[in-house]
């Protein structure tokens, strides 16, 4: 089969496409014929050897999440059959014409959706979920502020939040980006490189806070949190070290917290597709939330698809096609 490799770490033409043995896979697993992959800021740090505690280039093709049919199904699956449509939640292995996934990491591809927008599902709404809604509690009629609202993450935050009652607002790099957030749901979104967005939202005040920043953005989250507020990290990509003053976490009894997904087990990546498909499934299938889906590029132009990513200039998610 034809997949993407990570040569070694470095720069997008690290990246290579070549032919290999289709993966293995366990009893309680499943075979998918991949139509379209995910690409995810995570697939970047683990190409450029920055994911996590790992410095070395990984030995498994890259990708996160995929969207194909069920080829073949392990002897202990028994919700899934040979020719289901699904989506999954994978550890590696989705830029490839066929991946192994979890059986219980995978969810049913709702009617009107493309592969290329289920691609899209899996990483983003499982991330969401578990940071905002089980780590940080957001609740209906809180504030809540995702940085970098045109990603991946960022787009779904934003609906998620409106569907379940919450006032989302959003910080992008762009005038045009602010206005796609707003029109999304966001009550405001604030230019971060012509205002600064504590000034603009302290009067406001947030009870949740999504960020993949830190450095320099981290006090200013921590001023800009109510008592009893909560922020979140996913990723550093201003850096890991920050400077704060633990008074103003301890007077407003502030929560700080973070995950990363991919090193998580099989059971917790279980019980959070569970309730990922118990609470969101029904919005997919009413067209309360969809995936925002900026380009699809050739299994082939993975190297293209992370300059795109890399560069910020796309608003929403991005895909791998893979033809068979």
């Amino acid at each position: 089969m034809k997949a993407v490799i990570v040569t070694q770490t470095g720069d997008p033409e690290v990246l290579q496409l070549i032919e290999t043995a289709k993966p293995l896979f366990n009893p309680s697993e499943v075979l998918i014929k991949v139509y379209a992959s995910g690409v995810n800021r995570a697939d970047i740090l683990m190409r450029q050897g920055r994911y996590g505690t790992s410095k070395q280039a990984p030995s498994a093709p890259l990708g996160l999440e995929v969207a194909g049919v069920v080829v073949e199904i392990g002897s202990e699956v028994g919700r899934w059959k040979v020719g289901d449509k699904v989506c999954a939640l994978l550890k590696n292995g989705g830029y490839a014409a066929y991946a192994a996934a979890d059986a219980r990491h995978c969810f049913p591809i709702p009617d009107s959706f493309s592969f290329e927008e289920a691609a899209c599902l899996p990483e983003t709404l499982m991330t969401v979920w578990s940071n905002v809604f089980q780590r940080m509690h957001l609740q209906a009629g809180e504030n809540f502020l995702v940085h970098g609202g045109t990603s991946g993450i960022g787009t779904t935050a934003i609906q998620l939040a409106k569907a379940f009652g919450v006032r989302p607002f959003a910080t992008a790099g762009t005038d045009e980006k602010c206005h796609f957030c707003e029109q999304l749901g966001a009550i405001k979104c604030i230019n971060y490189k012509t205002q600064d967005f504590l000034e603009v939202l302290e009067p406001e005040g947030m009870d949740v806070i999504l960020d993949y920043i830190g450095g320099d953005y981290t006090p200013k989250n921590l001023r800009l949190l109510k008592p009893d507020g909560r922020l979140g990290f996913l990723a550093s990509l201003g850096g890991a070290q920050s400077q704060f003053n633990i008074l103003e976490v301890m007077t407003k009894r502030l929560t700080i917290t973070g995950s990363t997904l991919a090193p998580t087990d099989a059971d917790f990546k279980a019980s959070l597709a569970a309730e990922v498909e118990k609470h969101i499934w029904p919005l997919l299938e009413n067209q309360q939330f969809k995936p925002i889906l900026f380009r699809s590029f050739d299994l082939g132009e993975a190297a293209e698809a992370h300059k795109l990513m890399q560069s910020s200039q796309h608003i929403g998610k991005i895909v791998l096609t893979v033809g068979h």
